[in-house]
């Protein structure tokens, strides 16, 4: 527990010490940025089933039966290489407000599913009919480029960022006249990498709607750089 306590009180002498040296040592601190366009390699379909009833067992039988019909209808149209799964069940009490008083009226129970197979799945369409097949569903289409080819792209983007934060400081330092720079502190974006999201919502009862073609997506990557001189 003393480690401890010593490691976080270094740790905040640290932080005022470095935002100091920032300051008295002659920095350049510089953006890099690196972009690739990927095609989506994702297709999602997301699916919201609510049902109310007056006892939580009935709401809940009917939820596992919309669930049940959509599996067989899937399974039935042979359709290959695909996810379902459901996620964010929830029950909860139907209160009804009206003239200012509220009264319960039973239960609302909730649950997502979510198909996932691959963007080029010559089987998209029959996604599209099998949700149709099975009642009264609505959904939303989306694609997107896998966490995995994310990963497969990181080491690449973070290299170019890098080149790219160098050749921007190199050109500072150039046209200042500095003849020379080193690296004095990186530091890397934490957040995901950016990328658009193409999305369709139809009715399952609404016929059979065009799949849209997704474009190709952003992905990016961003570093901060700082040299001195």
């Amino acid at each position: 527990m003393k480690n401890l306590l010593f490691l976080l009180f270094g740790l905040m002498l640290a932080v005022p010490t470095m935002a100091q040296d920032d300051l008295t040592i002659p920095l350049i601190e510089v953006e890099g940025f690196a972009e690739r366009k990927v095609a989506p390699d994702e297709a999602i379909f997301s699916i919201n089933l609510v049902e109310k009833a007056m006892k939580v067992g009935d709401a809940v039988e009917v939820l596992n039966s919309k669930t049940q019909t959509l599996a067989k209808a899937l399974e039935k149209a042979r359709i290959k290489d695909y996810k379902l799964v459901a996620d964010n069940y929830s029950v909860n009490i139907n209160r009804v407000y009206r003239s200012g008083y509220s009264r319960d009226s039973g239960y609302v129970a909730s649950q997502n599913l979510m198909i996932t197979t691959s963007s080029k799945n010559v089987d998209l369409q029959k996604i599209v009919e099998s949700i149709q097949d099975s009642g009264d569903m609505s959904f939303n289409l989306s694609f997107r480029v896998s966490e995995a080819t994310q990963k497969s792209l990181e080491n690449g983007l973070l290299t170019e960022a890098l080149k790219n934060a160098e050749s921007r400081a190199r050109l500072i330092a150039e046209t200042l006249g500095i003849k020379s720079i080193r690296v004095h502190r990186v530091s890397l974006n934490s957040s995901q990498p950016v990328y658009k999201m193409e999305m369709m919502s139809a009715r399952a009862d609404g016929g059979n709607q065009p799949l849209i073609s997704p474009d190709n997506q952003s992905i990016r990557k961003t570093v901060i750089v700082k040299y001195t001189y």
